[in-house]
Protein backbone atom coordinates (compact mmCIF):
# COMPACT_ATOMS: atom_id res chain seq x y z
CA UNK A 1 0.00 0.00 0.00
CA UNK A 2 1.67 3.20 -1.23
CA UNK A 3 0.73 5.78 1.37
CA UNK A 4 1.63 8.75 -0.84
CA UNK A 5 -0.69 7.51 -3.58
CA UNK A 6 -3.44 6.71 -1.09
CA UNK A 7 -3.23 10.18 0.45
CA UNK A 8 -3.39 11.78 -2.98
CA UNK A 9 -6.86 10.24 -3.35
CA UNK A 10 -8.09 12.06 -0.23
CA UNK A 11 -7.72 15.83 -0.74
CA UNK A 12 -8.62 16.54 2.89
CA UNK A 13 -5.16 15.26 3.89
CA UNK A 14 -3.67 18.45 2.36
CA UNK A 15 -5.95 20.67 4.43
CA UNK A 16 -6.33 19.00 7.81
CA UNK A 17 -5.51 16.02 9.98
CA UNK A 18 -8.66 13.97 9.45
CA UNK A 19 -9.19 11.55 12.36
CA UNK A 20 -12.96 11.31 12.00
CA UNK A 21 -13.80 8.37 9.73
CA UNK A 22 -16.21 6.92 12.30
CA UNK A 23 -18.41 9.94 11.64
CA UNK A 24 -18.00 10.16 7.89
CA UNK A 25 -15.46 9.15 5.31
CA UNK A 26 -13.93 12.17 3.59
CA UNK A 27 -14.81 12.28 -0.10
CA UNK A 28 -12.06 10.74 -2.23
CA UNK A 29 -11.25 11.65 -5.81
CA UNK A 30 -12.30 8.28 -7.24
CA UNK A 31 -15.81 8.56 -5.83
CA UNK A 32 -16.03 12.21 -6.83
CA UNK A 33 -14.91 11.44 -10.39
CA UNK A 34 -17.52 8.70 -10.70
CA UNK A 35 -20.17 11.05 -9.32
CA UNK A 36 -19.28 13.82 -11.75
CA UNK A 37 -19.31 11.38 -14.67
CA UNK A 38 -22.78 10.26 -13.64
CA UNK A 39 -24.05 13.82 -13.31
CA UNK A 40 -22.81 14.64 -16.82
CA UNK A 41 -25.23 12.09 -18.18
CA UNK A 42 -28.04 14.03 -16.52
CA UNK A 43 -27.10 17.11 -18.56
CA UNK A 44 -27.01 15.10 -21.76
CA UNK A 45 -28.88 11.79 -21.46
CA UNK A 46 -28.11 10.70 -25.02
CA UNK A 47 -26.54 7.27 -24.68
CA UNK A 48 -27.27 7.17 -20.94
CA UNK A 49 -27.34 3.65 -19.50
CA UNK A 50 -29.53 2.42 -16.67
CA UNK A 51 -27.90 2.14 -13.24
CA UNK A 52 -26.56 -1.37 -12.67
CA UNK A 53 -27.93 -2.32 -9.27
CA UNK A 54 -26.39 -5.78 -9.53
CA UNK A 55 -22.82 -4.43 -9.75
CA UNK A 56 -23.07 -2.82 -6.30
CA UNK A 57 -24.32 -6.12 -4.89
CA UNK A 58 -21.37 -7.95 -6.43
CA UNK A 59 -18.89 -5.53 -4.83
CA UNK A 60 -20.58 -5.85 -1.42
CA UNK A 61 -20.51 -9.64 -1.57
CA UNK A 62 -16.82 -9.61 -2.47
CA UNK A 63 -16.08 -7.38 0.52
CA UNK A 64 -18.40 -8.89 3.11
CA UNK A 65 -19.14 -12.43 1.95
CA UNK A 66 -22.36 -14.08 0.90
CA UNK A 67 -23.95 -13.96 -2.54
CA UNK A 68 -24.82 -10.82 -4.51
CA UNK A 69 -28.54 -11.57 -4.44
CA UNK A 70 -28.44 -11.75 -0.65
CA UNK A 71 -27.94 -7.96 -0.62
CA UNK A 72 -30.68 -5.36 -0.94
CA UNK A 73 -29.78 -1.75 -1.66
CA UNK A 74 -31.23 0.56 1.01
CA UNK A 75 -30.50 4.14 1.99
CA UNK A 76 -29.28 3.65 5.57
CA UNK A 77 -28.53 1.24 8.40
CA UNK A 78 -31.66 2.28 10.27
CA UNK A 79 -33.87 1.63 7.25
CA UNK A 80 -32.36 -1.84 6.83
CA UNK A 81 -32.86 -2.86 10.45
CA UNK A 82 -36.36 -1.36 10.56
CA UNK A 83 -37.38 -3.35 7.46
CA UNK A 84 -36.37 -6.51 9.31
CA UNK A 85 -37.96 -5.53 12.64
CA UNK A 86 -41.27 -4.77 10.94
CA UNK A 87 -41.05 -7.73 8.58
CA UNK A 88 -40.63 -10.35 11.26
CA UNK A 89 -43.88 -11.69 12.67
CA UNK A 90 -42.95 -11.02 16.29
CA UNK A 91 -45.75 -11.24 18.83
CA UNK A 92 -46.49 -10.95 22.52
CA UNK A 93 -44.22 -13.25 24.52
CA UNK A 94 -41.33 -13.09 22.03
CA UNK A 95 -38.13 -11.34 23.03
CA UNK A 96 -35.19 -9.62 21.36
CA UNK A 97 -31.75 -9.43 23.00
CA UNK A 98 -29.66 -6.29 22.45
CA UNK A 99 -26.63 -4.97 24.37
CA UNK A 100 -27.32 -1.84 26.38
CA UNK A 101 -26.31 1.54 24.93
CA UNK A 102 -26.38 0.30 21.35
CA UNK A 103 -26.62 2.86 18.57
CA UNK A 104 -30.20 4.07 18.16
CA UNK A 105 -30.43 2.45 14.71
CA UNK A 106 -30.15 -0.89 16.49
CA UNK A 107 -32.40 -0.09 19.45
CA UNK A 108 -35.29 2.09 18.24
CA UNK A 109 -36.56 -0.46 15.67
CA UNK A 110 -36.76 -3.10 18.42
CA UNK A 111 -38.16 -0.84 21.12
CA UNK A 112 -41.00 0.06 18.78
CA UNK A 113 -42.06 -3.58 18.94
CA UNK A 114 -42.90 -3.25 22.63
CA UNK A 115 -46.28 -1.99 21.37
CA UNK A 116 -46.89 -5.57 20.20
CA UNK A 117 -45.93 -7.05 23.55
CA UNK A 118 -42.40 -8.00 22.45
CA UNK A 119 -39.88 -7.92 25.31
CA UNK A 120 -36.57 -6.15 24.66
CA UNK A 121 -33.81 -7.54 26.86
CA UNK A 122 -30.70 -5.41 27.29
CA UNK A 123 -27.41 -7.20 28.00
CA UNK A 124 -25.21 -5.41 30.51
CA UNK A 125 -21.80 -4.06 29.56
CA UNK A 126 -18.69 -4.73 31.60
CA UNK A 127 -17.09 -1.88 33.53
CA UNK A 128 -14.54 -1.39 30.74
CA UNK A 129 -17.34 -1.04 28.13
CA UNK A 130 -16.76 -4.50 26.67
CA UNK A 131 -19.39 -7.21 26.51
CA UNK A 132 -19.00 -10.95 27.00
CA UNK A 133 -20.87 -13.50 24.87
CA UNK A 134 -21.81 -15.22 28.13
CA UNK A 135 -23.71 -12.13 29.24
CA UNK A 136 -25.83 -12.31 26.11
CA UNK A 137 -26.25 -16.07 26.49
CA UNK A 138 -27.82 -15.59 29.94
CA UNK A 139 -30.68 -13.65 28.33
CA UNK A 140 -31.33 -15.91 25.35
CA UNK A 141 -34.07 -18.51 25.75
CA UNK A 142 -36.52 -20.49 23.62
CA UNK A 143 -38.63 -17.35 23.06
CA UNK A 144 -35.75 -15.23 21.81
CA UNK A 145 -36.39 -14.43 18.16
CA UNK A 146 -33.47 -12.08 17.45
CA UNK A 147 -30.06 -11.34 18.93
CA UNK A 148 -28.97 -7.96 17.54
CA UNK A 149 -25.56 -6.36 18.07
CA UNK A 150 -23.18 -3.85 16.50
CA UNK A 151 -20.05 -5.37 14.99
CA UNK A 152 -18.18 -2.35 16.34
CA UNK A 153 -19.70 -0.14 19.02
CA UNK A 154 -19.91 3.52 18.01
CA UNK A 155 -19.46 4.81 21.57
CA UNK A 156 -16.39 2.79 22.54
CA UNK A 157 -14.89 1.14 19.46
CA UNK A 158 -15.27 -2.29 21.07
CA UNK A 159 -15.38 -5.28 18.72
CA UNK A 160 -17.43 -8.22 20.07
CA UNK A 161 -16.89 -11.86 19.10
CA UNK A 162 -19.54 -12.15 16.40
CA UNK A 163 -19.05 -15.84 15.66
CA UNK A 164 -19.48 -16.78 19.32
CA UNK A 165 -22.61 -14.66 19.69
CA UNK A 166 -24.06 -15.99 16.45
CA UNK A 167 -23.56 -19.53 17.72
CA UNK A 168 -25.42 -18.65 20.93
CA UNK A 169 -28.35 -17.21 18.96
CA UNK A 170 -28.58 -20.21 16.64
CA UNK A 171 -28.46 -22.70 19.52
CA UNK A 172 -31.85 -21.35 20.63
CA UNK A 173 -33.24 -20.94 17.12
CA UNK A 174 -32.90 -17.13 17.13
CA UNK A 175 -31.79 -14.97 14.22
CA UNK A 176 -28.45 -13.20 14.51
CA UNK A 177 -28.54 -9.61 13.25
CA UNK A 178 -25.49 -7.35 13.00
CA UNK A 179 -25.30 -3.58 12.67
CA UNK A 180 -22.13 -3.13 10.61
CA UNK A 181 -22.20 0.65 10.22
CA UNK A 182 -18.97 1.11 12.20
CA UNK A 183 -17.32 -2.08 11.02
CA UNK A 184 -17.72 -2.86 7.32
CA UNK A 185 -14.72 -1.50 5.47
CA UNK A 186 -12.65 -1.16 8.64
CA UNK A 187 -12.41 -4.68 10.07
CA UNK A 188 -12.60 -8.03 8.28
CA UNK A 189 -16.19 -9.31 8.21
CA UNK A 190 -17.50 -12.41 6.50
CA UNK A 191 -21.21 -12.98 6.97
CA UNK A 192 -20.88 -16.73 6.65
CA UNK A 193 -17.83 -17.24 8.87
CA UNK A 194 -19.29 -14.89 11.50
CA UNK A 195 -22.61 -16.81 11.68
CA UNK A 196 -24.55 -13.72 10.54
CA UNK A 197 -28.13 -14.13 9.29
CA UNK A 198 -28.88 -10.45 8.72
CA UNK A 199 -26.57 -7.45 8.44
CA UNK A 200 -27.30 -3.80 7.73
CA UNK A 201 -24.86 -1.00 7.10
CA UNK A 202 -24.25 2.36 5.48
CA UNK A 203 -21.88 3.55 2.79
CA UNK A 204 -20.79 6.92 4.16
CA UNK A 205 -18.39 5.75 6.87
CA UNK A 206 -15.66 3.13 6.39
CA UNK A 207 -17.04 1.97 3.02
CA UNK A 208 -15.95 5.28 1.45
CA UNK A 209 -19.32 6.36 0.05
CA UNK A 210 -21.68 9.22 0.83
CA UNK A 211 -24.87 9.77 2.82
CA UNK A 212 -27.88 8.03 1.34
CA UNK A 213 -26.16 4.75 0.49
CA UNK A 214 -26.49 1.47 2.37
CA UNK A 215 -27.30 -2.22 2.21
CA UNK A 216 -29.28 -4.98 3.87
CA UNK A 217 -27.85 -8.50 3.79
CA UNK A 218 -30.31 -11.33 4.45
CA UNK A 219 -29.06 -14.89 4.13
CA UNK A 220 -30.99 -17.23 1.88
CA UNK A 221 -31.32 -19.47 4.93
CA UNK A 222 -33.72 -17.03 6.57
CA UNK A 223 -35.02 -14.75 3.81
CA UNK A 224 -38.44 -16.44 3.76
CA UNK A 225 -38.99 -15.67 7.45
CA UNK A 226 -39.08 -11.90 6.84
CA UNK A 227 -41.95 -10.21 5.03
CA UNK A 228 -41.35 -7.16 2.81
CA UNK A 229 -42.94 -4.06 4.33
CA UNK A 230 -42.10 -1.38 1.74
CA UNK A 231 -42.46 -3.16 -1.60
CA UNK A 232 -41.72 -1.12 -4.70
CA UNK A 233 -41.10 -1.88 -8.35
CA UNK A 234 -37.74 -3.54 -7.66
CA UNK A 235 -39.09 -6.01 -5.08
CA UNK A 236 -41.05 -8.25 -7.42
CA UNK A 237 -41.71 -9.32 -10.99
CA UNK A 238 -43.19 -6.47 -13.00
CA UNK A 239 -46.75 -7.67 -13.34
CA UNK A 240 -49.71 -5.30 -13.13
CA UNK A 241 -52.22 -7.58 -11.45
CA UNK A 242 -50.09 -9.87 -9.29
CA UNK A 243 -47.49 -9.39 -6.55
CA UNK A 244 -44.81 -12.02 -7.06
CA UNK A 245 -41.85 -11.22 -4.81
CA UNK A 246 -38.34 -12.22 -5.71
CA UNK A 247 -37.17 -15.16 -3.61
CA UNK A 248 -34.00 -13.39 -2.46
CA UNK A 249 -33.08 -10.14 -0.70
CA UNK A 250 -34.21 -8.02 -3.62
CA UNK A 251 -37.73 -8.37 -2.22
CA UNK A 252 -36.77 -5.81 0.46
CA UNK A 253 -35.98 -3.11 -2.08
CA UNK A 254 -38.44 -0.33 -2.74
CA UNK A 255 -38.43 2.08 -5.67
CA UNK A 256 -35.92 4.50 -7.11
CA UNK A 257 -32.86 5.29 -5.00
CA UNK A 258 -30.20 7.97 -5.48
CA UNK A 259 -28.50 6.31 -8.44
CA UNK A 260 -25.84 9.01 -8.67
CA UNK A 261 -24.71 8.29 -5.09
CA UNK A 262 -24.79 4.52 -5.46
CA UNK A 263 -22.91 4.68 -8.76
CA UNK A 264 -20.24 6.88 -7.15
CA UNK A 265 -20.08 4.59 -4.11
CA UNK A 266 -18.99 1.71 -6.31
CA UNK A 267 -15.65 3.50 -6.83
CA UNK A 268 -15.09 3.52 -3.06
CA UNK A 269 -15.90 -0.17 -2.81
CA UNK A 270 -13.50 -0.89 -5.65
CA UNK A 271 -10.76 1.03 -3.82
CA UNK A 272 -11.27 -1.05 -0.68
CA UNK A 273 -11.06 -4.24 -2.71
CA UNK A 274 -7.81 -3.00 -4.27
CA UNK A 275 -6.27 -2.05 -0.92
CA UNK A 276 -7.68 -5.07 0.95
CA UNK A 277 -9.67 -4.92 4.19
CA UNK A 278 -7.03 -6.95 6.01
CA UNK A 279 -4.41 -4.35 5.09
CA UNK A 280 -6.73 -1.54 6.18
CA UNK A 281 -7.33 -3.26 9.52
CA UNK A 282 -3.66 -3.99 10.23
CA UNK A 283 -2.63 -0.45 9.29
CA UNK A 284 -5.29 1.04 11.55
CA UNK A 285 -4.30 -1.14 14.51
CA UNK A 286 -0.68 0.00 14.19
CA UNK A 287 -1.81 3.61 14.09
CA UNK A 288 -4.01 3.21 17.15
CA UNK A 289 -1.20 1.40 19.00
CA UNK A 290 0.72 4.67 18.78
CA UNK A 291 -2.35 6.67 19.74
CA UNK A 292 -3.19 4.54 22.79
CA UNK A 293 0.39 4.52 24.06
CA UNK A 294 0.53 8.29 23.75
CA UNK A 295 -2.75 8.81 25.57
CA UNK A 296 -1.56 6.55 28.40
CA UNK A 297 1.71 8.45 28.70
CA UNK A 298 -0.13 11.76 28.95
CA UNK A 299 -2.50 10.45 31.62
CA UNK A 300 -5.76 10.70 29.72
CA UNK A 301 -8.68 8.42 30.59
CA UNK A 302 -9.21 5.91 27.79
CA UNK A 303 -12.80 4.73 27.58
CA UNK A 304 -12.21 2.17 24.82
CA UNK A 305 -11.41 -1.39 25.97
CA UNK A 306 -7.77 -1.97 25.02
CA UNK A 307 -6.72 -5.10 26.92
CA UNK A 308 -7.43 -7.59 24.13
CA UNK A 309 -6.06 -6.68 20.72
CA UNK A 310 -8.65 -8.80 18.88
CA UNK A 311 -11.36 -6.58 20.40
CA UNK A 312 -9.70 -3.39 19.18
CA UNK A 313 -10.59 -1.30 16.14
CA UNK A 314 -9.69 2.05 14.59
CA UNK A 315 -11.96 3.85 17.08
CA UNK A 316 -10.53 5.19 20.34
CA UNK A 317 -12.51 7.19 22.92
CA UNK A 318 -10.83 9.19 25.68
CA UNK A 319 -11.49 12.16 27.94
CA UNK A 320 -9.63 14.59 30.16
CA UNK A 321 -11.49 13.69 33.35
CA UNK A 322 -14.12 16.43 33.15
CA UNK A 323 -16.59 17.25 30.39
CA UNK A 324 -15.70 20.96 30.41
CA UNK A 325 -11.99 20.41 29.82
CA UNK A 326 -12.76 17.69 27.27
CA UNK A 327 -14.89 20.19 25.34
CA UNK A 328 -12.10 22.76 25.54
CA UNK A 329 -9.62 20.24 24.13
CA UNK A 330 -12.01 19.34 21.32
CA UNK A 331 -12.37 23.02 20.42
CA UNK A 332 -8.59 23.46 20.45
CA UNK A 333 -8.10 20.51 18.10
CA UNK A 334 -10.67 21.91 15.70
CA UNK A 335 -8.93 25.28 15.70
CA UNK A 336 -5.70 23.47 14.83
CA UNK A 337 -7.46 21.72 11.90
CA UNK A 338 -7.41 18.33 13.59
CA UNK A 339 -10.83 16.79 13.02
CA UNK A 340 -12.26 14.39 15.61
CA UNK A 341 -15.71 13.97 17.22
CA UNK A 342 -17.05 15.04 20.59
CA UNK A 343 -19.11 11.89 21.17
CA UNK A 344 -21.07 11.98 24.40
CA UNK A 345 -18.62 13.03 27.10
CA UNK A 346 -15.58 11.77 25.21
CA UNK A 347 -13.41 12.66 22.27
CA UNK A 348 -13.58 9.98 19.59
CA UNK A 349 -10.51 9.55 17.40
CA UNK A 350 -10.96 7.37 14.32
CA UNK A 351 -8.02 7.29 11.88
CA UNK A 352 -8.14 5.34 8.64
CA UNK A 353 -5.65 3.86 6.19
CA UNK A 354 -4.83 7.26 4.66
CA UNK A 355 -3.52 8.59 7.99
CA UNK A 356 0.17 8.52 8.95
CA UNK A 357 2.13 8.03 12.15
CA UNK A 358 3.33 11.63 11.78
CA UNK A 359 -0.29 12.83 12.02
CA UNK A 360 -0.84 10.82 15.19
CA UNK A 361 2.33 12.26 16.70
CA UNK A 362 1.10 15.75 15.76
CA UNK A 363 -2.20 15.03 17.46
CA UNK A 364 -0.46 13.79 20.60
CA UNK A 365 1.77 16.88 20.69
CA UNK A 366 -1.30 19.13 20.50
CA UNK A 367 -2.98 17.46 23.47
Amino acid sequence: MNIEHIRSLFPVTKEAVYLNSASQSPLNTLVNDRLQAHLKTEFNPLGKKAFNRDYTRVLLSRLLGGLPDEYALVISTGIGISIVAQGLELKKGDNVVVPEREHWNNSFPWLQLENRGVEIRFARLNEDNSINPETIEELVDHKTRVVAIAAVRFNSGFRPNLAAIGKIAHAKGALFLVDAAQAAGMIPINVEQNQIDIMAGCGFKWLLGMYGTGYLYVSKRVVKTINPVLPGMFAADNQFDKLSYYDDSRKFETGTIAYSLFDAWSAGLELLLDVGIKNVYEKNLKTTDLLIDGLHEKGYQIVTPTKNREERTAIVHFNTGTFETTKMLYKKLKEERVLVTLQGENIRVSPNFFNTEEEIKMFLNLI
